[in-house]
């Protein structure tokens, strides 16, 4: 039995329009999905629009990949309208990305609040360091990207452990070896398959590599950690076909754009036909600063986030019947730039 409920993405429209829309809410699966090759080329796209305004017609439509535009529908939120655009893709864009650059907390798995959050109380249990951070707070020290920086902070901060050192280089060995094991829990969580993928994650990177486009991961969380997400939930096979960029392999992390710069130089690929995936503000930044398209995913940390410069915004990327955006819908914000 269908059930109807209240749109879940929004974009803000200059005339006063209201229609009835209904969506469906997507699961997750835990085990790592098969490999697709297909790009969707009949479903629905619920998309949000980070611009404050947005004028709509049959060839703005098609611009996303679309042949025709879909249901409108309006809700009143907070004093202001917004709507809901239904695009119905009929065909492949001229154009797809040239890479498909993914964040991984938050966007290939909703890891932060029961993973890293986790590991990171662990680790100061076992040191007996009388420090716990709860959800809140945790919060909070994600607008910090690195593990290691976000210790370092919240120790200046609240001042730090007895048992940590005094000196500034035993402080930073401290650091690292709290990180170390810190690393270690979390992959352990990971290896035991109890985080699953986000909807559709799968699905966008089975179309890319299955179109040729080149697929990595940019992400300011340890290598190792980053390298059992992607091996352990998304399989071998795909595995073996994504570049990693983690950690500290630059300098400066986000919401800098060393790590996507890196990424594109690397993979031999302008900025410009980068596409990135992201779900936090400093993520956002990050790549708007390489110059990059950037869609994001919300997740359960940043749904309150500010993320007017995105290019779209959605909740997930989804799976078909419930699928938000495709590899089809990727390539169209490369051919066309929408301005409010």
């Amino acid at each position: 039995m269908a059930v109807k409920s209240q749109p879940t993405s929004f974009i803000r429209l200059k005339k006063k329009r209201k229609r009835k829309g209904e969506i469906a809410m997507a699961t997750n699966a835990i085990c790592s999905p098969p490999l697709t090759t297909s790009v969707s080329s009949s479903s629905s796209k619920n998309l949000i629009f980070a611009k404050k305004t947005l004028v709509l017609s049959s060839s703005s439509c098609s611009g996303m990949g679309a042949s025709k535009l879909g249901k409108l529908s309006i809700k009143k939120r907070s004093g202001e309208r917004f709507g809901v655009v239904k695009c119905m893709a009929s065909a492949a864009p001229s154009v797809l990305p040239k890479a498909l650059l993914f964040d991984c907390d938050g966007v290939l798995v909703d890891t932060e609040k029961d993973g890293h959050r986790v590991s990171f109380n662990d680790t100061f249990a076992e040191k007996e360091l009388g420090v716990t951070w709860d959800v809140d707070l945790y919060g909070e020290l994600l607008k910090i990207g690195g593990g290691k920086e976000r210790m370092t902070a919240y120790f200046n901060k609240v001042g730090w452990p007895d048992k940590a050192p005094t000196s500034e280089q035993e402080r930073k060995e401290f650091i690292a070896s709290l990180h170390k094991r810190k690393t270690e829990l979390f992959m352990a969580l990971i290896e035991k398959k109890l985080l699953p993928l986000r909807p559709g994650v799968a699905k966008l990177i089975d179309q890319a590599l299955g179109s040729g486009v080149k697929v990595a991961v940019c992400s300011t969380s340890n290598e190792k950690a980053v390298s059992a997400v992607v091996s352990f939930l998304l399989g071998a096979e795909r595995a073996e076909q994504i570049q990693i960029y983690a950690g500290d392999v630059v300098p400066r992390k986000k919401p800098d754009p060393a790590i996507y710069l890196l990424a594109a130089e690397t993979l031999g690929v302008e900025p410009s036909s980068c596409v990135v995936i992201e779900d936090s503000g400093i993520g956002l930044a990050a790549a708007k600063a390489a110059g990059m398209k950037c869609i994001v995913t919300k997740s359960g940390y940043t749904g309150d986030e500010d993320f007017e410069k995105a290019d779209a915004v959605f909740d997930f990327i989804g799976d078909p019947p419930e699928e938000r955006f495709d590899l089809a819908f990727c390539g169209s914000l490369l051919e066309k730039q929408y301005v409010g």
